[in-house]
């Protein structure tokens, strides 16, 4: 028992003197695409005490089983065996000398190909520590070739409608495999499908579905691969073929008689265009002074009755025909006149004014109608009877309508007294009206003369202290009996008011 302790001793003790002593420094992963170069390192650590390298071995080790791919032997030399003779090398020329130098044996893969990936080993063989080796884990990337195409160089669209592959985007061969999304404003459908190459790529393809319409033509498609952390993008544009699409033109619901220069045009928007255009009148014949030039009808001279009528437009391409119909009627006089268009007739007003103009003399006599009514009931309130026939008692009421007003004889000699600033002896001037009455320029006073009658305050506030007025009115007669009062002022009658 205690002779196996020792021997388990001795092998942990050379153990690790192997792993302290001399080591194999290696990458732990490399990789490359296809067709590049690549570098698997390997170097050697010699501590003390120094050993004697014997021979270096690089192997290929795929699904457990190991293959030579280069020796080096300071003996015998370098060798490089199939098939990586014309691929593989040592990077460093010492290891070719004699004496060679081997603590650097990295070789160097040139024209990667997608067979080299694999696990690869470099093993040192030296006296008298015995093999030192480490393992480099080799991946080889292969770059896709992506392209894009449309189904076809044209596509129809035609009827019944029905979903149709329009577009194909292709990454082929490509390790590891890509992810293919669309870019477009399109409405469709993307599938998807993926196939493994033997060789350990991967294809991967996509096609989009639409339902080709007029609407899909001219329209922009873009495939975008992102492999890896590259972005590959390509596009096409759509090329739909489809029928015209017809519309008649000219027509505007203003064709009245003797109305000039009027025509048809057929439009048509057709993918590709229209060759044949065809013009007919529904139940008759076109008119007599109808010229037809390319995809227009121009009517000579004046408008007629003739011209009325459903006109009918086909229009033709490679893909179909399809018809355009306006049905064109002829009236007396233009609606909407301008005045290129009145030709000396009445100007006729268009619906909208019409009922504007409706609107508006509805609102006037309505106002009008309201004002006659306060009119007349304010009226029926203040008189009863005949209006001639009221009595005012009040100001400078007249007793008769239209009458003057009844004033007291003016004297023909004003008297002032003695103290008076004004003239004593004023001139007389003809008598007008029965009376005469001194020429004198009161100034401001004059215009107090002009008045029917004014009470000795008033004349005192406006500086009359001591002037002696020869006339005043008569008392203001009392109100009869029989008589009742208005609400201007004046009286009438009970029997006038209850005629």
């Amino acid at each position: 028992m205690e002779l196996f302790a020792g021997m388990l001793a001795f092998l942990l003790a050379l153990r690790v003197q192997g792993v302290n002593g001399q080591s194999v420094q290696m990458d732990p992963s490399k990789s490359g695409f296809v067709g590049d170069q690549v570098e698997l390192r390997c170097i050697f650590v010699n501590s003390n005490p120094p050993v004697k390298i014997s021979q270096v071995t690089w192997q290929k080790l795929l699904n457990g089983t190991k293959q030579n791919v280069a020796i080096a032997n300071p003996a015998l030399g370098v060798s490089v065996l199939p098939p990586f003779k014309e691929r593989v090398g040592f990077k460093q020329a010492a290891v070719r000398y004699r004496p060679p130098s081997l603590e650097d044996t990295t070789i160097v893969f040139s024209n990667l190909q997608l067979s080299d990936e694999a696990a690869y080993i470099c093993e040192y063989t030296t006296f008298p520590a015995g093999n030192r080796e480490n393992m480099v884990n080799l991946t080889v990337f292969a770059r896709p070739m992506t392209r894009m195409t449309l189904t076809s160089p044209t596509i129809v669209a035609r009827a019944p409608k029905r979903k149709t592959t329009v577009a194909t985007c292709i990454s082929a061969n490509g390790k590891p495999p890509s992810v293919i999304k669309w870019d477009t404003r399109l409405k469709g459908e993307a599938s998807l499908q993926e196939y493994r190459n033997p060789n350990g790529t991967v294809t991967v393809r996509s096609n989009y579905v639409v339902i080709p319409s007029r609407e899909t033509h001219k329209q922009k498609l873009t495939c975008i691969v992102m492999y890896r952390s590259e972005r590959i993008t390509e596009s096409v544009v759509l090329n739909v073929q489809y029928e015209p699409e017809v519309k008649i033109e000219g027509f505007d619901g203003n064709w009245y008689l003797n109305r000039q220069n009027v025509q048809l045009t057929c439009r048509a928007d057709a993918n590709p265009p229209v060759t044949i255009y065809q013009w007919k009148l529904l139940n008759g014949s076109l008119p007599t002074n109808v010229e037809i030039k390319n995809n227009t009808l121009f009517f000579k001279g004046p408008v007629t009755y003739d011209l009325a009528g459903t006109y009918v437009c086909d229009a033709t391409n490679s893909i179909g025909t399809r018809t355009g119909i306006v049905d064109v009627n002829i009236t007396d006089l233009p609606i909407n006149p301008t005045p290129e268009n009145r030709n000396g007739s009445l100007e006729q007003p268009s619906t909208s004014a019409i009922i504007g103009g409706a609107v508006g003399g509805g609102l006037l006599l309505l106002l009008a109608a309201i004002l006659l009514f306060m009119y007349m009931r304010r009226r029926q309130r203040t008189f009863k009877g005949d209006y001639s026939t009221k009595k005012h008692v009040f100001g400078n009421g007249y007793s008769k309508a239209g009458g003057l007003p009844a004033h007291p004889p003016i004297p023909k000699v004003l008297h002032y007294p003695d103290d008076s600033d004004d003239e004593k002896k004023p001139d007389q001037i003809g008598n007008t009206g029965g009376f005469e009455v001194s020429e004198r320029n009161f100034d401001a006073e004059s215009e107090d003369l002009k008045r029917p009658y004014f009470t000795v305050e008033e004349g005192e506030s406006r500086d009359y202290e001591e002037r002696t007025l020869a006339f005043q009115y008569d008392p203001q007669p009392e109100i009869a009996d029989d008589m009742i009062s208005q609400t201007d002022g004046s009286v009438i009658s009970k029997k006038e008011w209850y005629v």
